[in-house]
């Protein structure tokens, strides 16, 4: 069933756990996420970053996810992902969407605020939800570009909160604190504090981007601090791409849905078992 981003956090918060969201560039990724979902009856998030356009146009992507969302047994919000300008983000919404990200956090504070603002403004008058993100990742989304010689200048600054949310309006708040897009090289160092200190100022939902490939307890720790949305991707993406390549090889010649469906299963179990994490199941 097709729910609003408020809603899915909300059953998560009651439970203790955290939301997944996933994004979903293509088909094999929709049924891969929201058969893992279901299996596991726990709400969910399919998203469509602005980044995946040349993979999959919102235009033709987002009907599917929403038919798919409407179709679901759980509840399961239809989020834009790391929109890069207003009009983009307007399009989704405009079409249906439950939620969208403003993503103007590599710009000056004062841009970003009043960016975000805007389209809070346009959303809540057409009854989505908006996320924005305060600090900046050391990676662009999809895992691109040059990790920053020093994480910690891109953190998300605590005292800032009150003002940026009193300013814009927004539902969700994503925070960085050492997290980074893409596969890993090096194990990440969490900076936890952040998340405590932005919790004392704010009930507001809290978004960790860069979900993929960290521990297990360090899940359950940013889960316990305070975050109640997890973005995740490139992980289960990865394993998507390793099983149609093993595939490939195993099989010599066939038939290109074989590997697509190999790939569609393995997306399902790490989903899935991301799910377990994120719902305090293992």
């Amino acid at each position: 069933m097709l729910a609003s981003l408020k809603e899915v956090v909300e059953i998560s918060k009651k439970n203790g756990t955290a939301v997944g969201a996933f994004n979903t560039p293509n088909l094999e990724c929709l049924l891969a996420v929201l058969d893992a979902a279901e299996s596991l009856n726990v709400p969910v998030i399919i998203s469509h970053a602005q980044l995946h356009e040349p993979v999959a146009p919102l235009d033709k992507i987002g009907p599917v996810m929403l038919e798919l969302a409407e179709r679901s047994k759980v509840p399961v919000c239809v989020h834009l992902d790391h929109g890069e300008d207003f009009a983009y983000c307007k399009r989704a919404v405009d079409m249906g969407f439950t939620s969208a990200m403003i993503d103007y956090s590599t710009r000056p504070y004062e841009e970003n605020v009043k960016g975000t603002a805007e389209m809070v403004k346009y959303a809540h008058a057409h009854g989505a939800d908006v996320e924005a993100e305060l600090g900046a990742l050391p990676q662009r989304e999809g895992g691109t570009g040059e990790a920053a010689a020093d994480p910690s200048a891109l953190y998300t600054k605590p005292e800032l909160v009150p003002d940026f949310l009193k300013r814009t309006g927004v539902d969700a708040l994503a925070i960085a604190f050492g997290t980074a897009h893409g596969i890993y090289k090096t194990k990440p160092v969490l900076n936890m504090d952040i998340i405590t200190r932005v919790r004392e100022k704010t009930d507001i939902p809290l978004v960790m981007h860069g979900g993929s490939g960290i521990s297990h307890e360090e899940y359950r720790e940013v889960i316990r601090r305070g975050i109640n949305k997890i973005n995740y991707f490139s992980y289960m993406s990865y394993a998507g791409y390793a099983a149609a390549k093993a595939h490939a090889e195993q099989n010599g010649s066939g038939f290109f849905h074989d590997m697509a469906l190999s790939a569609q299963k393995a997306m399902r179990e790490n989903a899935e078992n991301t799910l377990r994490v994120f719902s305090n199941m293992e």
